[in-house]
């Protein structure tokens, strides 16, 4: 993963991937999972994505996993929400009520300190990394998650 490569782009802006809104494929089949609220999701690579107010709203726990310090910021900010911001390990962790982001490299992150998952909603993390790095992030997704 070219980390420098996406800090740039948070830097500038340049966040063409963002949508102002919930996914709309998560508002149609997120009901297919089953899951009851206070559920856990975790969201790889996360953003400042729109869905994890969405998910928020829905009363679910969500747990993200994001590079950029200044996405997390932002996410916070779009929320209305003062995180808590502490160390874990290589990662900052921003928390508050229901939501808790690990800022960092993903693969800094491990199942000790993410905890439990229900489910993990990854709507474009793995078509963003280099070919050369899916198979690495999916199975460090998977190990990270227990295979939620």
């Amino acid at each position: 993963m070219e980390a420098d490569f996406w800090h740039r782009r948070w830097k500038k802006n340049e966040i063409g991937f963002h949508e102002g809104q919930a996914n709309a494929l998560l508002v149609k089949h997120l009901d297919a999972l089953k899951l009851t609220k206070g559920c856990r999701l975790f969201l790889p690579l996360c953003g400042k994505t729109r869905d994890i107010a969405w998910l928020l709203e829905q009363g679910f726990q969500v747990v993200g996993a994001e590079l950029s310090e200044i996405a997390v910021q932002d996410l916070f900010k779009d929320l209305a929400i003062t995180p808590n911001i502490s160390t874990q390990g290589k990662l900052q962790q921003y928390s508050a009520e229901n939501i808790c982001i690990y800022v960092g490299d993903i693969f800094d992150l491990s199942s000790a300190v993410l905890g439990h998952v229900d489910a993990v909603y990854d709507r474009a993390a793995l078509v963003a990394l280099p070919a050369t790095m899916r198979e690495q992030y999916t199975q460090h997704v998977m190990q990270l998650t227990e295979h939620a």
